[in-house]
């Protein structure tokens, strides 16, 4: 037990403090990623109900082919080929080669999968709003805008929770598959603490109750989040 708490200890020789950095990092890339798919998610779902043609078909493309391939491999490709054509852009304007951090390539990859799910996430969402509500937006006389900002985002919210909180978990696991390309988050630290300590039950099961505590307080704050939205509605089983 004394060695396992030496081995824990959060300033050196201890490994914790590596593996509280690299829950940080695991969180920042989250995080990153998270807000990214939002954004990409409401261009997207916005684009297949009010875009043409074209646009839903690109749309529809992509989300077909995030949704098939394993989030593995399309972060390989994207990590790999992704920064190989942003370098080869810069050097055909005349710029240099660009390095990007782990940190910025995680929330690009991560960030571009999660969009295709947050797209019909909230696509479902706003099909999901009655549209009495967005019938009357418009007899009062609010612009597409306002009616949009007013009243059919805030009633999209309470029905897109849910899905988005779920979207946040899978965000928090899938940054463990950036070990694949060697970015000190914390499923790889974790490996490089047991692989130099032999003491592989001990730091897998110290990374699973990190994950599980950022699981656990995420869970909370979305509760939280859906109580405020849902107030005034009546409580569902």
């Amino acid at each position: 037990m004394e060695n396992a708490l030496e081995l824990l200890a959060l300033s050196p020789p201890g490994w914790g403090g590596n593996l509280l950095r690299g829950l940080w990092n695991t969180f920042l890339i989250a995080f990153g990623a998270y807000i990214l798919g939002l954004a990409l998610g409401l261009f997207g779902a916005f684009g297949k109900i009010y875009g043409g043609p074209v646009l839903r078909g690109v749309l529809t493309t992509y989300t077909t082919l995030i949704r098939a391939i394993p989030e593995l491999v399309l972060i390989l490709l994207l990590y790999y080929l992704g920064t190989d054509l942003l370098n080869i852009a810069l050097t055909s304007m005349g710029f240099e080669r660009m390095d990007i951090s782990g940190l910025w390539a995680g929330i690009y990859v991560i960030g571009f999968v999660q969009g295709a799910y947050s797209t019909e996430v909230l696509r479902g969402a706003f099909h999901a709003v009655p549209y009495g509500q967005i019938e009357a937006a418009r007899a009062i006389g609010m612009s597409s805008f306002k009616a949009h900002t007013r009243v059919i985002l805030p009633a999209m919210i309470p029905f897109a929770l849910p899905g988005l909180a779920n979207l946040w978990l899978i965000a928090t696991k899938e940054t463990a598959l950036l070990a694949v390309v060697g970015f000190s988050e914390l499923a790889l630290l974790t490996k490089q603490a047991a692989g130099a300590t032999k003491a592989y039950f001990l730091f897998y099961v110290a990374a699973a109750v990190l994950y599980l505590m950022l699981s656990l307080t995420s869970q909370g704050l979305f509760s939280l989040i859906e109580r405020y939205y849902r107030r005034g509605q009546p409580q569902q089983g």
